[in-house]
């Protein structure tokens, strides 16, 4: 599947479209198909390594999810 990782913080530039292994559910997890993904302000000053709460590159961005 295709997914936008960010793999050090900074810019707009470091998101990129990469091709990523298909999820696979542990013990008692199940895979959701998403449909559609919201950017909001705060992944923003994620994605730029200003906001507090960050994750350890690589992430996946987005933080609203619809499925």
């Amino acid at each position: 599947m295709k997914a936008i990782l960010v793999r050090a913080f900074g810019g707009p530039e470091v998101l990129k479209l990469e091709d990523v292994p298909d999820p696979t559910p542990g013990p008692g997890q199940v895979v959701v198909a998403v449909k559609a993904v919201g950017v909001n302000p705060v992944d923003a000053y994620v994605r730029a390594g200003t906001y507090p709460a960050k994750p350890e590159p690589p992430y996946c961005p987005g933080s609203a999810r619809s499925s």
